[in-house]
């Protein structure tokens, strides 16, 4: 654990672009090879959206970073947060839990949010309207959203006291977690389901894309799924009925243009339509 302490803690740009690439390109080759759902679409032109808001996504976070730093910096330096309030540790044990509760409050907690609060809804809307939810989907989010989710992470470094090694770690594992969990590939039951008691697995993650309530304001975890778990948003619903998208914003011709998704969150709110159990 030191030693990969060690290399997040001055990780070159281009290894943490090829995290992303290379996760993207892996994922999207394991969709081709055991697919979930046998999309009738066109793979690249579905991904052109998701992967502009990828971008905008790392354009808002690069002139941030340095926040991220001098934070981190500054909880080191002033012994502050939970992680510098316990007692000492092992550094294996130092990093788990580390990351594990920046997982919480860097992303569980502002997700849970933006599905309770209107505007924020709005915003996070772009995520869930789409109709095709492949390893694409995993990075398409409004540019404001990225603001949001970046507050969160913010604030979980003061309150948690991590080290920069530790939010670049936690930033790289949850790229290559969301891009896993959304992607279109089928894995066992069985080992899907076992995977599901640890991390979000991609069947337990497809729930929450589902296009009605209740499913839509469930299974909310990023990496890890204990978050659901502990506190009552874990939901279950059988691949075979899932339909992506919005039911309430069913237009997906124009849930595929950039112009209409950066539009989104302008839209004037609109109820679900259904809050009945599909069980």
């Amino acid at each position: 654990m030191e030693t990969i302490l060690n290399y997040f803690e001055t990780i070159p740009t281009h290894h943490r672009a090829f995290i992303i690439v290379g996760g993207l390109t892996f994922f999207w080759i394991l969709e081709g090879i055991v697919p979930l759902i046998g999309f009738n679409y066109k793979k690249w032109k579905h991904a052109i959206p998701n992967i502009f808001f990828t971008l905008t996504t790392i354009l808002v976070n690069l002139p941030l970073a340095f926040l991220f730093l001098k934070s981190s910096d500054w909880v080191m330096a002033n012994n502050f947060g939970i992680l510098n309030w316990l007692p000492e540790m092992p550094i294996w044990l130092y990093g788990i839990l580390g990351v594990f509760l920046i997982d919480c409050i860097g992303a569980y907690l502002p997700h849970l949010i933006e599905h309770k609060v209107k505007p924020l809804w709005m915003v996070h809307l772009v995520h869930h309207s789409d109709h095709n939810v492949d390893t694409t989907t995993a990075n398409r989010h409004h540019p404001l959203e990225s603001v949001i989710r970046y507050v969160f992470t913010l604030a979980g470094i003061f309150i948690v006291g991590t080290p920069i090694a530790l939010v670049l770690l936690y930033q790289s594992l949850s790229v290559v977690a969301t891009q896993f969990n959304h992607a279109n590939i089928k894995l066992p039951k069985k080992v899907d389901k076992l995977l599901s008691y640890v991390i979000v697995s991609p069947n337990m993650h497809k729930v929450h894309h589902h296009h009605k309530m209740p499913y839509t304001d469930s299974n909310y975890g990023n990496i890890f799924s204990v978050w659901d778990r502990l506190f009552g948003t874990y939901m279950e619903l059988d691949t075979d009925k899932i339909v992506y998208g919005v039911d309430v914003f069913p237009n997906e011709e124009e849930n595929g243009k950039i112009k209409s998704l950066l539009l989104q969150p302008f839209q004037k709110y609109q109820k679900p339509t259904s809050f009945e159990s599909e069980n």
